[in-house]
């Protein structure tokens, strides 16, 4: 399994969440010298943990396909939070998820992480990374699109984005 290490992009750092993390991140608390930009945690955040706590305790650490917060290169500030819902299926196709503070919104940050994401994805050897977006959510949708994620259709309630990595 490939280990988790921190991602840096040119304005973020990607940084993987320890147990002991994700465990702050579900009580709301941060830990010593750790700073929270205004909102966050958010709901997706402590559901994201949540869901990393159940999987260590079930199938052990999972390496690289984890989630991250994604914190500001500038002044270490946590703005939200990006990752893996779980390492690649039988294919290697890993789908990913992100959120942003409203704070930090608007600015490419989303796209950038992804970006990271993607990169690390690639060099883990996955095969296609896909993602999904609520109908209204427009905003999202242009994130994984920016990130070079395509359309591959829709349903009732999302629409469904994959790229596939060369090698």
């Amino acid at each position: 399994m490939t280990d988790a290490k921190i991602i840096e992009t040119a304005r973020l750092l990607l940084h993987p969440l320890t147990v002991d993390q994700a465990r702050r991140v579900v009580d709301g608390v941060p830990g010593a010298g750790e700073r929270w930009g205004e909102g966050y945690p958010g709901d997706g955040d402590v559901r994201s943990a949540r869901g990393f706590l159940v999987g260590v305790a079930e199938r052990g650490d999972p390496g690289a396909y984890r989630p991250y917060a994604i914190r500001l290169l500038a002044d270490g500030s946590t703005v939200g939070g990006i990752g893996f819902h779980g390492p690649p299926d039988a294919d290697g196709v890993v789908t990913v998820g992100y959120g942003l503070v409203p704070g930090a919104r608007g600015r490419g940050y989303a796209s950038e992480a992804l970006r990271g994401l993607i990169a690390r994805a690639r060099e883990a050897g996955v095969t296609a990374v896909r993602g999904d977006a609520d109908l209204d959510n427009v905003a999202s949708q242009r994130v994984m699109e920016a990130a070079g994620m395509a359309y591959e259709g829709e349903d009732e309630v999302v629409r469904h984005y994959r790229l596939v990595l060369e090698d």
